[in-house]
């Protein structure tokens, strides 16, 4: 059995399938005792790694657990191994060989090569030593305190392995196999100058004098800025040789090492490659299917690293080696009178071959090679690099290619992999398992080592991450800047991220150092027409269908019919997405590109008209849309509009900040409808104020109508600011009749169920009687639903079913699912009330299933509430507790205070019900005050009368009788017989629990005759209460009670209510 640490930790027994090793507490106890290399380590010092501040109460016994389960994983990984866990007072060691561990092994092939007498040798060890690497050492316990010395320790030991090896190397002459692998390490150990040293003298072997020279000034004022010396005598000596051309420094003509030479220049990782494992494989799979295979994406996006990582995993099926090309110097542009030959020069350096004044002399120093080429950064060659492909995979069958490049090389057999961003979290929860936030995390580790993913930080870093696209380039700059700023002020910043990532790493090749260099790169590859559409597509959020980019793009020096090829070379190269929504395409950027775009589009001066041009069209698509969303294409259009969201958002700000207030009132009032369907009530809300805001005050139609739409959807929000009322004032502006009796609608429908009830009604049966005259359906069905619902609230049973059951037949004819929804809810109150259980749960199921198909989850909250309700009158309690949380949480989801409001009321019934009374307090408590605000009656009273009871539960009469009495007021208030009903028999327990028995029969013989007057008999599992009561006066006065009770049945409502209020 083999142990690793250097990587994450792992275990491989003798088949070399890794082990499995359950839980962190297990992975740490293996850990502490292979870093401390066969050393017991005292039980204390187990138990303060494994549980520090919080110990369990049998702190031995955890142990002992503990031990127990690393010896069954290692037993059960392969027999006998568990007992190399050894008790060895006082505590545990591991009882393994050197040969056993990785780290152990690397240290000894160290040893092996500071003796070895030959450079060949030494190279040959070194490069074994470095293989047992698999990442940094105990990656997986990077912040533990008990690791940090051993990390420490084996990086250093490593960079020192990897300087021994390059100096060997240079020794050797192969100077030109160390130039990308230092330059790498020199950009994350910029401060080493044996590292620096070597890394000069590797470039100035290959001819790079200059960025020798620059090698050494960068470190020089490295070293000043943050150490305050300067660089050591060997490192100037050094520099001073290389500016003599000092003929030592040079590498053999004929290098030593003809008969070992590596078959490989792919630089050593400095860094795992974090979030890509799955992407190896494929690329790995895509080069044993083809032979040339292209890894495409936008600058950034890490196409090199994969590259490297994808070669070094199958360098050995190739004999006569992998070999990285690196292309990024190369120079491009009308100047360069032969970049194939200058593309040839790189593939010679890099195989080690002379040119020649022979044309045949590429295609004959492959010809007979099985070799893997990894051509790197090929997009500002990329048909120079097409050709040198080309040639190559036709004469040597033996040759494959990987490419990296922002765009296709396009020739025939080519394979392209498109590169993605990391992936984002799916939610907080899960950000810890996101590749987009791991390789965040690590960089901010590595620049400040205090940082740590926790509760504080992982919302930080999640929107970072995404505001990042999670593009690594973009994720390691920011990840810079955490020692500074911290994640929180980091992702504030991030509206000015040009500004901000510019603090690259030292070394690294200037496109990477900031975030506008890289886009910076690409922007001068692309022709102009090929600019001018990127910077016109900035102004669209969240993408767009190609029909949206013709219209929105065209202009000027661009035609309609230009911009669909415009678009498709832009997706060739990576800077503009696609995506599949509701089976359209949709082309889009990534947020840094759509910034940088914008900037590209304020500088040309077209700003302005291109986001006018946008906001014109959104407005015509919302009129266009609209009739469609009541009707039997509601589904389909409702998703069209959701893929639009953003790009509505975006041009509705364009249009008032740009002064086109008419064309901003146009579109909200063509998207209230859908806004209202959806629940987005508040972001109705702020796009009413910001049209309004923006339009003259005397805006006529457009304006009015806005208003009351304003108005209906502030109420709707929980917001009794608004009067309502006001629209008697401005209807007669609403120029169109269909819109005036919609809006005069939608103001009665918000007002149902709170103050103002008679102006509610007013409204929708002056809306119904409107829409009957224009024969407009839909309108009738929608006012006859929300009268169905006033005529239950107000106990009037036969209007209920009327009225619900005209609106559902029309909106089954007009095939519009929201509006059925709207009908069958009435009808299903009806049903509950009339004791028809099953019907009303039908009717609410039904409903929550249309709900869920379109997407109309405040209704669907709505219906788990009514389902919740249903279950407590059926008794069940568990059933509907979970209901009404199910409710609350999606109500909670929506922002919609309707529906938490209904839930959570529904909760306090079950906890009173089910004898929970604090609970029960608590959920109606916190509603009433909203309800008081709304001037919402029903739930005033509701709430109330459930707190009343609660009181006589707990045996306070006096709080008892208050809060009946002021529920009282509240329900009279109402004119609902039900409701008057509950307030009486609330009061009636009161004056029970206070002794006055007759009064407390008066009063529950009262409710029984307004709830048999209105039809609507107390329900069998609501009975509780007024059984209650009636226990209690039988007890005290016997069968009086009962005759009193008759008594009551035969009073006058106004005696009842007198007997309510009077002391």
């Amino acid at each position: 059995m083999r142990f690793g640490i250097l990587g994450n930790l792992a275990v491989w027994p003798a088949d070399d399938r890794p082990a499995h090793l359950p839980g962190h507490k297990v992975r740490t106890l293996l850990a502490v005792l292979l870093v401390h290399e066969g050393r017991t380590v005292s039980a204390d010092a187990l138990a303060d790694v494994l549980w520090g501040d919080e110990p369990p109460g049998n702190l031995i016994g955890a142990l002992h657990t503990t031990v127990w389960q690393l010896r069954r994983a290692l037993e059960k990984a392969e027999s006998g191994a568990g007992t190399r866990v050894v008790s060895r007072p006082p505590g545990y060691l591991l009882d393994v060989s050197a040969h056993d561990v990785d780290a152990r092994r690397f240290e000894y092939r160290l040893h092996r090569a500071r003796a070895a007498t030959d450079t060949r040798d030494r190279v040959s060890i070194l490069g074994d030593a470095l293989a047992e690497w698999r990442g940094p050492a105990l990656a997986d316990f990077t912040d533990a305190e008990f690791a940090r010395p051993a990390i420490a320790r084996l990086e250093e030991q490593r960079l020192t392995a990897l300087e021994d090896r390059a100096h060997a190397m240079l020794e050797l002459g192969e100077h030109s196999l160390l130039v990308s692998e230092l330059a790498d390490l020199v950009v994350r150990h910029p401060l080493r100058e044996r590292l620096r040293a070597a890394h000069m003298r590797a470039l100035y072997g290959t001819g790079r004098q200059s960025e020798a020279l620059a090698g050494f000034d960068e470190l020089r004022d490295l070293l000043a800025e943050e150490l305050g010396v300067d660089p050591g005598a060997e490192l100037v000596t050094l520099r001073q040789s290389i500016l003599e051309r000092d003929p030592v420094l040079a590498p053999s003509p004929t290098p030593i090492t003809t008969t070992a030479r590596p078959v490989t220049n792919l630089p050593a990782p400095v860094s795992g490659l974090i979030g890509r494992d799955a992407a190896v494989v494929q690329v790995r799979a895509l080069l044993e299917a083809s032979r040339l295979v292209t890894l495409h994406g936008i600058g950034g996006v890490g196409k090199t690293s994969l590259a490297l990582a994808a070669a070094r995993q199958v360098a050995d099926q190739y004999p006569d080696g992998v070999w990285l090309v690196e292309l990024s110097i190369v120079a491009a542009g009308p100047d360069e009178p032969d970049p194939f030959s200058a593309v040839a020069d790189q593939v010679a350096i890099a195989l080690g071959v002379r040119t020649t004044a022979r044309e045949d002399w590429l295609t004959s120093a492959v010809r007979a090679k099985q070799m893997l080429l990894v051509l790197d950064n090929c997009e500002h060659v990329v048909a120079a690099a097409a050709q040198l492909a080309g040639l190559v995979l036709q004469a040597a069958p033996g040759v494959r290619v990987l490419a990296t490049s922002q765009e296709p090389l396009g020739i025939a057999g080519e394979r392209l992999w498109t590169v993605p961003p990391l992936a984002l979290p799916t939610s907080l929860a899960q950000a810890a398992t996101s590749s987009a936030v791991q390789l965040f995390v690590a960089r901010a580790t590595d620049a400040s080592a205090g940082f740590v993913l926790d509760d504080n930080t992982v919302e930080a870093v999640d929107a970072i991450c995404r505001r990042l696209d999670g593009l690594p380039l973009a994720l390691e700059l920011a990840a810079t800047r955490v020692r500074a700023l911290g994640v929180h002020e980091l992702a504030a910043r991030l509206e000015d991220r040009f500004a901000l990532l510019t603090q690259g790493m030292r070394g690294a090749p200037a496109r990477h150092r900031t975030l506008r260099a890289a886009l910076d790169w690409t922007w001068e590859l692309l022709t102009e027409p090929e600019r001018v559409v990127l910077r016109r597509l900035a102004v669209f959020s969240g993408g767009c269908p190609l029909q949206m980019a013709e219209d929105v793009c065209a202009g000027g020096p661009i035609s309609r019919a230009d911009v669909l090829d415009l678009v498709a070379r832009l997706v060739d190269r990576s800077l503009v997405t696609v995506t599949d929504v509701a089976g359209v395409r949709r082309y889009g950027l990534l947020e840094s590109v759509a910034a940088y775009s914008a900037e590209r589009l304020r500088e040309a001066g077209e700003e302005a008209d291109v986001r006018l041009r946008h906001a014109r069209y959104h407005a015509d698509l919302a009129e266009r849309v609209l009739p469609h969303l009541r009707g039997p294409s509601q589904r389909r259009w409702l998703e069209r509009m959701d893929a639009e969201r953003a790009n509505f958002r975006a041009a509705l700000d364009a249009g008032a900040r740009l002064g086109a207030g008419g064309l901003a009132l146009r579109m909200v009032n063509a998207l209230a409808w859908y806004w209202f369907l959806r629940g987005r009530l508040a972001e109705a809300k702020r796009a009413f104020t910001v049209a309004l805001d923006g339009s003259p005050s005397d805006g006529g139609s457009p304006r009015a109508t806005a208003l009351a739409w304003q108005a209906g959807f502030g109420l709707r929000a929980g917001d009794a600011s608004y009067d309502l009322d006001r629209f008697d004032e401005l209807e007669n502006e609403v120029a169109d009749p269909v819109d005036r009796a919609i809006v005069r609608w939608f103001l009665g429908f918000t007002r149902i169920g709170f103050g103002g009830q008679d102006s509610a009604e007013k409204y929708l049966d002056r809306a119904l009687g409107e829409f009957r005259s224009l024969g407009y359906a839909w309108g009738t069905a929608a006012a006859l639903a929300a009268l169905a619902t006033r005529s239950i609230l107000r106990g009037d049973l036969e209007a209920t079913r009327q009225y619900g059951e005209e609106s559902a037949a029309l909106f089954r004819d007009l095939g519009d699912g929201w509006g059925r929804l709207q009908a069958t809810d009435a009808l299903a109150s009806l049903a509950e009330v009339l004791g028809r259980y099953d019907e009303a749960a039908r009717l609410h199921r039904d409903g929550l299933r249309v709900a869920e198909a379109l997407g109309l989850w405040n209704e669907a909250s709505t219906k788990m509430s009514g389902l919740g309700r249903i279950a407590l009158l059926g008794g069940d309690y568990p059933q509907a507790r979970e209901l009404h949380e199910r409710a609350l949480r999606l109500a909670a989801e929506q922002s919609y205070t309707f529906g938490q409001q209904f839930a959570e009321v529904g909760l306090g019934l079950v906890a009173r019900r089910e004898g929970r009374l604090d609970a029960a307090e608590t959920h109606l408590r916190r509603w009433l005050g909203w309800c008081r605000q709304l001037d919402g009656e029903y739930g005033v009273a509701l709430i109330l009368a459930e707190l009343g009871f609660v009181a006589e539960q707990r045996g306070d009469a006096e709080a008892a009788l208050r809060l009946h009495r002021e529920g009282s007021v509240a329900a009279w208030g109402t004119g609902d017989p039900r409701t008057i009903a509950l307030s009486l028999e609330g009061v009636a327990g009161t004056y029970s629990l206070l002794g006055d028995h007759e009064r407390a029969a008066l009063l529950s013989g009262a409710a029984q005759a307004v709830r048999a007057a209105a039809g609507a008999p107390l329900p069998p599992a609501e009975r509780g209460d007024v059984d209650r009561i009636a226990a209690r006066g039988t007890s005290a006065v016997g069968d009086a009670f009962a005759k009193r009770v008759g008594d009551g049945r035969l009073m006058e409502l106004s005696e009842a209510r007198r007997l309510v209020f009077d002391d």
